[in-house]
């Protein structure tokens, strides 16, 4: 039969016991004793499981966890989180910024229009749900286009309208004050067939 797990020496017998009666909470407490059983008692990682109802597997993670880090590496937060990206929070940040600016001088910004700047940014090739995924995680969303230009005058426009009267008028176009109808076309008489 194979031997249980060897436990590195971080502690002597009595720093680990009271190590182990200071832990702050239950699931600490757990992770304390499945080390303590296996260094103290010398139980096989399936019998410390069976004596704490978790699976085996999360004795072996927190064996080993302790054997690397010591007593700090089986203080964690939890398992949950962004594992990898591509670039950090902020340098995201800092790419959508620039994004933004471009927006902001009138362009019309999309995630198509985006795609190639995150793959030039991040250089590699990235799918457009990447583009829409970073996007929302940022807080982005979908907004209606602006209903005029960035460099509206609304002095012009107006100027324009009474200006373009008689500017746009083309020559040799009929007035439309007059009603033309066209012609009615006949019908064909119907003969009875011979």
């Amino acid at each position: 039969m194979r031997p249980p797990s060897q436990i590195k020496p971080h502690f002597t017998d009595e720093e680990m016991m009271d190590w182990l009666r200071d832990a702050p909470d239950r699931p600490s407490y757990q992770r304390r004793l499945a080390i303590w059983l296996t260094h103290r008692e010398r139980f096989h990682t399936a019998k410390v499981a069976d004596l704490l109802q978790v699976a085996q597997p999360s004795v072996w993670k927190w064996i080993g966890e302790y054997n690397d880090k010591g007593p700090e590496g089986l203080e964690r937060k939890g398992r949950g989180g962004r594992r990898w990206a591509f670039l950090g929070w902020v340098e995201e940040q800092t790419m959508l910024e620039e994004c933004h600016v471009r927006a902001a001088a009138g362009d019309v910004l999309t995630a198509k229009h985006m795609l190639d700047h995150v793959r030039a940014r991040l250089g590699h090739d990235v799918s457009l749900a990447y583009v829409y995924r970073l996007l929302r995680r940022h807080g982005w969303r979908k907004i209606a286009p602006r209903h005029h230009h960035v460099k509206f005058d609304p002095v012009a426009q107006e100027a324009y309208k009474k200006t373009s009267a008689v500017a746009g008028h083309r020559r040799g176009r009929r007035s439309t004050s007059r009603t033309h109808t066209p012609p009615v076309p006949r019908r064909r008489q119907v003969r009875p067939h011979q």
